[in-house]
């Protein structure tokens, strides 16, 4: 079969939830996608797609990066359009997970699927060689399983899980469709029950479970230990279950239970009476309204196991605990959390040990290495650390004897001794030449295939490092460095990477070196997943407490200067953004020759929730827009939408809304892996600085006057009068309004860029004077949320 087949139209069997969603996934990454499902019994055959496709639009969080990419599904039945899965290059079969109806399916499409389209079945658990065992001979060379995690859009994880006869040019590129097309992270299982993050992470809350009963524990005390303070979400264990669905647990665990009856832990693969009554009660979760906890009003309440009676949740950690946790040095903490005679403490111990010891046990039999599960359980579940790197971080020999002495006092959830070669691996399973695989017996590393070379910085495990480059310019709050090639890189090191006054020197700095020696310069944070939440407002509040108003107008120059330096440099500048881009950060992105964003990135000039305008010409440069695009039209409309999305402070729930907002242009490039961004980004300095690059000139531009102020105005009053806004929100619109307007001049004036950046920075500070923006910039810091006065 040749490699060289793209995947350009993907059809999706079961228009169920899971099956819905991958399609909204695909319509997402703009593949061509028909979703599939039974005829419906009445009405038009469609419906019940057409149903699905409707659900999509309401669910939360939108599985859609745009509500119009729903159109881009194209609904279809087995009876009337089963010729159409010829017309595809991949299949995914998404329905229930029942045997008899796969086969009758498998069956039904075998005569349309063409000669190289890939069959991928995303069954959560099913043998994948049972399910090929059903295809015909001709068929199964291209079939293997394709397991996404709910939500699709939002959770990097898919395993892909071959059998005997599947062909690696098929897993390839399958692979390289999954990780470039659609953003994931692709682990690679082995044909076992549930394959590697259910199975982990499954057990992982079974035996949090088995040993929260057997220390008489209560649920909201034990989700306070086991989230984020093991590097877990906040959803923990319990709360966990109840958003997955008490039912779909119970589905998972069965699965264990009724396919690995030779498993040593075998007995513990049953959830607790008090979630089987619940279940039986239809009491599912966060989809029933209630499970194991259950919000009445605006309380949080827990399910109290004891009585069977719901109580306001308030699971505290022991001081004592608590202490522990926070010992920085991994050997130390685990020593201490073994050796304290707090409940608190044996409980986690034990569940650590109970995870550390299944996951030895099994490896080989699930996983290909330890990578595999390590990735697995970051991907599929949130956990910051997966079980092995935690374990080589706590010092892998000093685990181990822990272990051991466990097991030798029948301490250990099952009666088993650790695999051979975790004792022989003295430091762990994990250094510079890979990770270890068991059955390989050698240290393995990343997949060479091509995809992975546009992830300059992929997500790091033990033992790995990225090519950091060699510094050019660093200051306490950037650092300016090139990989060896003709192009400087900025990042941020400040504090949620917030833009500070070393942030705005560096960058000056920055630009002036790379004017100098460089092709062009790229804006890009490795640090954490967001790009940056804005400016520093605890140095603004600072200086609004002491009365420097002066000293905050130097500050807003300093930064309009560092955006048109952006704007106007003789060399190309490219911004690579994911995640939180808010406020200066997004002001930053304006000025920018191209935008280069993931998908998951949330951009919006929000500085309105805080009293304030943006002022770091981020006003300027969205009435400059709306200018060019009013160039046939009228003004009064564009000037509309974008003071909408100012003083309301929109935020974009994707790259693509980021468009519709106006944050981003249609020259701008949208990235579905983030990991792909910085590369992305270095091809199109090149590309402008081979094409002859010169900045643009200074721009004059109409726009709307006092006419277009006089009409935000209305809008404003009508919101008042309706109790839409305060009566402070109404005073800061008009500032806004004043400044995306031009001011005082009649409609259609001619203004320049420096008219509007003095214009952005004398309302700015009129509204920082005010004491209820002081008030709001205080909450905000205090509080980390908007305060409305």
């Amino acid at each position: 079969m040749s490699d060289n087949h793209f995947i350009k139209k993907v059809a999706v069997l079961g228009a169920g939830v899971m099956g819905a969603q991958i399609a909204a996934l695909l319509a997402d990454a703009d593949v061509e996608t028909i979703l599939f499902d039974l005829p419906a019994q009445e009405g038009p055959l469609n419906g019940i797609v057409d149903g699905a496709l409707k659900r999509l639009t309401k669910l939360k969080p939108s599985p859609l990066v745009t509500q119009d990419k729903v159109t881009q599904i194209s609904a279809a039945n087995y009876e009337q359009n089963l010729a159409r899965i010829n017309e595809c290059d991949l299949i995914i079969e998404a329905i229930a997970e029942r045997l008899d109806w796969k086969e009758a399916l498998y069956e039904k499409i075998t005569p349309y699927v063409n000669e190289h389209a890939i069959l991928a079945s995303n069954t959560s658990g099913i043998s994948i060689s049972t399910l090929n065992a059903m295809l015909p001979k001709h068929l199964q060379s291209r079939f293997c399983g394709v397991h996404f995690f709910n939500p699709p859009r939002y959770m990097k994880l898919a395993e892909v899980i071959a059998h005997q006869a599947t062909e690696q040019g098929v897993l390839d590129r399958l692979e390289t469709f999954l990780v470039s097309t659609l953003g994931k992270g692709v682990v690679h299982a082995k044909d076992t029950p549930n394959f590697i993050a259910n199975r982990i992470g499954v057990f992982a809350m079974i035996a949090v479970m088995h040993h929260a009963e057997k220390f008489g524990m209560a649920l909201d005390e034990v989700d306070a230990l086991t989230g984020p303070l093991l590097g877990r979400p906040k959803s923990a264990t319990y709360r966990l279950a109840d958003v997955v669905g008490l039912d779909t647990m119970q589905h998972v665990i069965n699965n264990m239970q009724q396919n690995l009856t030779d498993d040593p832990w075998h007995q513990y693969y049953q959830l607790p009476a008090y979630i089987n009554q619940l279940i039986a009660d239809g009491a599912l979760g966060q989809k029933s309204g209630a499970g194991l906890y259950k919000k009445i009003g605006k309380q949080i309440n827990v399910l109290d196991t004891t009585t069977g009676q719901y109580r306001p949740a308030a699971g505290k950690v022991a001081d004592e605990v608590l202490a522990i946790l926070k010992i920085k040095n991994p050997n130390e903490k685990f020593s201490q959390l073994k050796n304290s005679e707090h409940q608190q403490a044996q409980f986690l111990w034990a569940t650590l040990r109970d995870l550390f010891l299944y996951s030895a046990y099994h490896l080989e039999s699930i996983a290909h290495n330890v990578r595999d599960i390590d990735l697995a359980m970051r991907w599929g579940f949130g956990w910051k650390l997966g079980p092995f790197e935690t374990w080589q971080l706590a010092d892998w020999q000093a685990i181990n004897e822990m272990i051991v002495e466990d097991i030798a006092n029948k301490q250990t959830m099952a009666d088993v001794n650790l695999p051979e070669w975790a004792s022989e691996l003295k430091d762990g399973p994990y250094n510079t030449e890979g990770a270890f695989s068991p059955s390989a017996k050698q240290f393995q590393p990343r997949s060479v295939l091509p995809v992975y070379q546009k992830q300059l910085f992929p997500e790091q495990v033990l033992g790995e490092s990225c090519d950091a480059g060699e510094t050019v310019f660093e200051n306490e709050s950037i650092r300016a460095w090139t990989s060896g090639d003709d192009i400087l890189i900025v990042g941020f090191k400040t504090k949620a990477n917030t833009i500070s006054m070393g942030v705005l020197d560096g960058l000056l700095e920055a630009i002036r070196i790379a004017e100098q020696s460089y092709q062009g310069l790229v804006l890009w944070n490795p640090n954490g997943a967001n790009f940056s939440y804005g400016a520093d407002l605890s140095s603004i509040g600072t200086d609004v407490s002491e009365g420097k108003y002066d000293a905050i107008e130097r500050v807003l120059e300093r930064f309009q200067n560092v955006s048109m330096r952006l704007k106007h440099s003789m060399i190309p500048t490219v911004i690579a953004l994911r995640g939180m881009t808010l406020g200066g950060g997004c002001e930053l992105a304006l000025h920018c020759d191209r935008i280069v964003a993931a998908t998951e990135s949330y951009i919006g000039l929000v500085e309105a929730g805080v009293g304030l305008l943006p002022a770091g010409g981020g006003c300027k440069e969205m009435a400059r827009r709306a200018a060019v695009m009013a160039t046939h039209d009228d003004l009064d409309k564009y000037i509309a939408d974008i003071f909408n999305v100012i003083a309301m402070a929109k935020v974009s729930g994707s790259a693509q809304e980021a468009t519709k907002l106006g944050f981003l242009q249609t020259s701008d490039v949208i990235v579905f892996n983030s990991d792909e961004i910085l590369y992305v980004a270095k091809q199109h300095i090149h590309a402008l600085a081979n094409s002859n690059y010169r900045p643009p000139i200074a721009e004059k531009f109409p726009v709307a006057g006092i006419a277009g102020i006089a009409n935000r105005q209305l809008l404003l009053e009508n919101m008042k009068a309706g109790r839409f806004i305060s009566e402070y929100d109404n005073a800061i619109g008009v500032q806004i309004a004043n400044v995306l307007c031009g001011g005082s001049v009649d409609r259609q004036s001619i203004v320049d860029s420096n008219w509007m950046l003095r214009l952005e920075r004398k309302h700015f500070i009129e509204l920082i004077k005010n004491e209820k923006t002081q008030a709001r910039i205080a909450h905000t810091l205090k509080t980390g949320k908007p305060l409305r006065n």
